[in-house]
């Protein structure tokens, strides 16, 4: 049994020797998590801010209790600045289709970094063909950073909109958040921060970040898949216009006309998934029971040593690295030497290694790398030195299957 003290948390490893290292995807959820859905499910379900029975209320009250605990993680002033959406990528999407569609014109630009995942590219991509819009690039350094200088010349003027990750799902590196939100509003554009990477593993202050608009999505904090979270300053928010309606997001509905309801509710079309915000609350309560500085010590250790282990390793290229005063993430996106990043994953995941390699949703990135696709490693709680061992000597052994000697 491994040392790590948060293993035993997680039901799905159990007695299995499996090695889960594709947390940037979604991370395995606790048994706290997952008792509390069961207990929604068993003892309170039922449609909420509908009811005027006992059930319908107690729904009610838990699925606002989780707006209000994520609001309080992320220091939103109110917890209706908070939006429950299916996840980070529709929240991206009502923030094209609501918010950008009726504003952006010929002449307008969108800036985003060239390394950001499809979900913050393709709905700026499409809007700005629709709008007459521009769509620029900040393009990266050598080791995956965006310079000042970079930032000075593409954010201008005509820059409607800066949206950008606030940590990679590529290269694990956080971007220049606070110098990409102050060029921003500089020169009187919309920040918008996508989260998704980064509140897994470091704490996230909106009202610090002083970011427009932030994106996150549950499943990649430990909670269950289906919750997305939007959050807006409230002059934002209460300027969109619905971008879905129907049921539980109307005022009031008259054969030709319908008024709408006070956000978030406004934002919120249809009966909503309540046992995942339960979930939700419970993966809040769980990060906190342990601790950013904790899951920081102990992510940074493993991160740290993956990358000395792969750097006795000439065949392995890293792609990124953090610049001086940067945070490197526990991600490590990389290239084993003659083999495709696909047949790599074939052969670790027959190890019980689970990886990712591809294109991780990133292929404007990828072409810029000038490479079609990578392998990727990414840590959490329940990783340890032994997996990282075990990592190594499945990589070793894939290279013999290839017929290399090392």
């Amino acid at each position: 049994m491994s040392s790590n003290p948060y293993i035993r948390d997680f039901p799905i490893f159990g007695e299995s020797s499996l090695v889960y290292l594709d947390s940037a995807a979604t991370s395995q959820k606790p048994s706290l998590v997952i008792e509390a859905m069961q207990g929604y499910y068993r003892s309170s379900n039922a449609n909420p801010h509908r009811g005027l029975y006992a059930l319908s209320s107690e729904a009610t009250r838990l699925y606002e209790k989780g707006r209000g605990d994520f609001a309080r993680f992320i220091n939103a002033p109110d917890p209706s600045q908070v939006v429950f959406l299916r996840n980070a990528t529709e929240a991206l999407n009502l923030l094209a289709y609501s918010y950008a569609l009726n504003t952006l014109k010929p002449g307008d630009e969108v800036v985003i970094p060239i390394s950001e995942h499809h979900c913050n590219l393709v709905p700026w991509q499409q809007v700005c063909k629709k709008t007459g819009a521009s769509l620029v690039y900040l393009y990266l350094d050598a080791n995956g950073n965006i310079e000042g200088e970079e930032i000075g010349k593409k954010i201008t003027g005509k820059t409607k909109i800066v949206s950008f990750a606030q940590v990679g799902n590529v290269m694990g590196i956080e971007l220049p958040t606070a110098r990409l939100i102050a060029k921003a509003h500089e020169v009187g554009a919309v920040a918008i921060v996508d989260c998704t990477q980064s509140i897994c593993h470091m704490q996230v202050d909106v009202q610090a970040l002083d970011c427009d608009f932030a994106v996150f999505s549950a499943h990649k904090m430990f909670g269950p898949t289906g919750v997305g979270m939007l959050y807006g300053k409230k002059e934002f928010l209460e300027a969109l216009p619905p971008f879905l309606t129907g049921g539980d997001m109307i005022e009031y509905v008259s054969e030709q006309e319908a008024t709408f309801a006070d956000v978030p509710q406004r934002l919120e079309a249809g009966t909503q998934d309540v046992a995942g915000v339960v979930g939700l609350s419970a993966a809040i309560a769980y990060m906190q029971g342990i601790g950013y500085p904790a899951i920081q010590e102990l992510e940074d250790r493993l991160t740290a040593y993956c990358l000395q282990r792969f750097s006795a390793l000439p065949w392995i290229t890293v792609y990124g690295k953090a610049a001086e005063g940067a945070g490197r993430f526990p991600l490590i996106t990389f290239a084993v030497d003659g083999i495709h990043p696909h047949d790599v994953a074939t052969l670790l995941d027959a190890e019980g290694i689970a990886i990712r390699a591809g294109h991780h949703c990133a292929q404007p990135l990828m072409h810029y790398l000038g490479v079609g696709s990578t392998c990727r490693v990414s840590f959490s709680v329940y990783n340890t030195i032994k997996d990282i061992d075990r990592l190594i000597v499945a990589l070793v052994h894939a290279r013999r299957v290839f017929g290399y000697g090392d």
